[in-house]
C-alpha cells in the first residue's frame, strides 16, 4: 500500500486523531475533545500519514516548540492495520529531520518504540535533564 506524509495542518482529520487518542492511546486519555482541539490549534507542527488511494488518515504526530531551539514530540501513532510498513519512521523523518527543527533539542515521553526513536537521536536523559511529573489525573 502507498502512503502520503503531509505536514499541512489543514489536512489533519481531527475526528480520526480524536478517535485514536481517546480510545487506543495509553497516554492522555484524560483529555476531553476540547483539550485536544486546543492542542492541535496551538501545535508548532503536525504531520499526518494518509492512504494514497483513499486519503484516509492512518497516522499522526504533533510537536510543541519555542520555534528556535527546543521541540517536544507528542501523540505519535499509526493505526494497527498499517503498523509495520515504515509509516511511523516516515512521519518522524518529516517531523524531525525534514522540518525546521532538524537542529533542535527534541524531547518526548514514551514507554514503547524506543528503538524507533533512537534512530532519530533520542536517548536516555543525562544529568542535565529533570522532569516535573503531571498530577495523577493528568498522567
Amino acid at each position: 500500500m502507498e502512503y502520503e506524509i503531509d505536514d499541512s495542518p489543514a489536512r489533519i482529520q481531527r475526528d480520526v486523531v480524536w478517535r485514536w487518542l481517546s480510545s487506543e492511546a495509553y497516554w492522555g486519555r484524560w483529555r476531553e475533545r476540547s483539550v485536544l482541539e486546543a492542542q492541535l490549534d496551538a501545535a508548532w507542527r503536525v504531520v499526518g500519514a494518509y492512504r494514497a488511494d483513499t486519503g484516509e488518515q492512518i497516522g499522526f504526530a504533533r510537536a510543541a516548540s519555542d520555534g528556535a531551539s527546543f521541540a517536544y514530540l507528542a501523540d505519535v501513532f499509526v493505526v494497527a492495520e498499517h503498523q509495520g510498513a515504515g509509516v511511523a519512521h516516515r512521519i518522524l523523518r518529516r517531523m524531525i529531520d525534514e522540518g525546521p527543527g532538524h537542529d533542535f533539542r527534541w524531547t518526548l515521553f514514551t514507554r514503547d518504540a524506543h528503538s524507533l526513536y533512537a534512530e532519530f537521536g533520542f536517548e536516555t536523559p543525562d544529568e542535565t535533564a529533570m522532569v516535573r511529573r503531571a498530577s495523577p489525573s493528568k498522567r
